[in-house]
């Protein structure tokens, strides 16, 4: 009875539904190493990604409590800029991976050379706006005279890694699209080393360098920019290698593909302009509530990153693979693995769900000391336990979505969840409420379900198995 349960859950034949393979039947080890392949590398790299603001927090963390509120209260900013470049890199590797189930090399690299082409113009534009506005920014964002010196500081600096971390994101995008996970995994590894590295150095001043504080972090950040741009620029300078950029001619503007990377990329850069509109909002009323509460905030959220990062990295997997089956002609494929990312995505939300609800208290000792932090933050975690299995399954939907090319579904999720009711409800729970900060990490735990119910709604009917690009 137990193995027959299982079996339903995981095996392809029931993943399948009342679908027919439309090619070879796959085993359960077939799908499962394909995705474990794509997915593992996937995963990995998000989890690097999200340890740099891990570590940045703890390593701030050093010198006090409105350090952390500053250099938290830049997110928001700089993840504001970042979106039209997550909205690109949503198209490119759609596209990507449809060429590639396609076996269409000389398409694959006219979608990657035309994306280079509107990063590099928008990183200078979007750059040079932020250095300029980056105070008023930081005032609209909830920083107070505590903490404006420090985040505009800090916004700077990480603004100008923005053109390196941007075009590096694009070729990561892309290889992501062929399946090849494992380059941008690297480039993000050395760059969380750097990091680390650099932020031990300068922010307290050890050996000859000098103590530079929150300055030394967004120092050490920049430098992990430029090395991981650096190198996932070399891996698209061999010939061999199925995405190759030294083609003659390869950089001129080509109308085709600059309209289907608009066509998909506008609706994923309105789902990014209402995610970041929904959060700025989110930050702001935190920040109304002090800089102890906004301090708490931003490590709780460096924590719920983990679960954020493992959800993210299994459906950066499901979509290259869902884009490439849809190449091949393989919308059985498509549904089976966008299925089985999302019962792995359970699995480990298990011991995420464990690691929050019973952990909370020596995960808050690591980036804080003040014993009022730590007992807020141990109650905030407990909703991050709660929330973890819809965080990660609702992203593992969401990206198999986006891999097919519907990201004005999920852009209209977006809108709906998290730039109308998350604020509304966030204010609501907070003040009239009087729930204060716990209030507002309630409306994340229900902001995350009401995701996962459209999410799970729209993969369930197989529309996006249709959609041609």
């Amino acid at each position: 009875m137990f193995k027959r349960a299982i079996k339903r859950l995981y095996e392809p034949e029931y993943l399948l539904g009342k679908r027919s393979w439309a090619g070879e039947a796959q085993t359960a080890g077939q799908v499962y190493k394909s995705l474990s392949t794509v997915a593992w590398p996937a995963a990995a790299e998000a989890v690097l990604i999200g340890l740099i603001a891990f570590v940045d927090t703890i390593m701030v963390a050093t010198v006090g409590s409105t350090a952390i509120a500053a250099t938290g209260l830049t997110n928001q900013p700089r993840m504001l800029f970042f979106a039209f470049f997550f909205a690109l890199n949503a198209g490119v590797t759609a596209i990507v991976s449809r060429r590639k189930g396609e076996n269409d090399r000389e398409g694959a690299n006219k979608c990657l050379a035309q994306a280079l082409i509107i990063c590099f113009a928008l990183s200078i534009v979007l750059c040079s706006l932020a250095l300029v506005i980056a105070e008023p920014l930081m005032y609209f964002a909830g920083a107070n005279e505590d903490t404006i010196v420090d985040g505009v500081v800090y916004l700077r600096i990480t603004i100008v890694g923005m053109a390196f971390v941007s075009l590096g994101m694009v070729i990561n995008a892309a290889q992501r699209g062929t399946g090849n996970t494992q380059i941008s995994m690297r480039t993000n590894l050395i760059a969380n080393i750097v990091n680390i590295v650099f932020n031990y150095l300068l922010i307290n001043g050890i050996w000859f360098f000098p103590k530079l504080g929150v300055k030394g972090a967004a120092i050490a950040t920049l430098l992990g920019n430029i090395v991981s741009c650096f190198m996932s620029f070399v891996s698209v300078l061999y010939k061999e290698d199925f995405l190759y950029i030294g083609q003659k001619g390869l950089f001129k503007i080509d109308g085709q593909y600059m309209k289907l990377l608009f066509k998909i990329s506008s609706s994923a850069a309105a789902e990014q302009l209402f995610v970041r509109i929904g959060f700025f909002s989110y930050t702001r009323t935190v920040a109304s509530l002090g800089t102890l509460a906004l301090a708490t905030h931003n490590i709780g959220m460096s924590i719920i990153s983990l679960s954020f990062t493992v959800g993210d990295g299994l459906g950066i997997g499901a979509a290259s693979l869902v884009g490439q089956s849809l190449g091949r002609k393989r919308p059985d494929l498509a549904l089976i693995y966008g299925k089985a990312a999302q019962r792995i995505g359970l699995l480990i939300s298990v011991g995420l769900v464990i690691l929050f609800s019973r952990g909370g208290g020596l995960l808050m000792s690591l980036f804080s000391k003040d014993q009022e932090i730590i007992d807020l933050g141990v109650k905030l975690l407990f909703t991050v336990a709660a929330a973890s299995p819809a965080q990660v399954s609702q992203l593992v939907f969401s990206g198999s979505l986006r891999g097919a090319g519907d990201t004005r579904f999920v852009a209209y999720t977006s809108l709906i969840s998290i730039a109308l009711f998350r604020p509304i409800i966030t204010y609501i729970l907070c003040f009239p409420l009087g729930l204060g900060l716990i209030g507002a990490w309630i409306s994340l735990l229900i902001d995350q379900y009401m995701r996962l119910s459209f999410s799970a709604f729209r993969f369930s009917r197989g529309k996006w198995l249709e959609i041609k690009i």
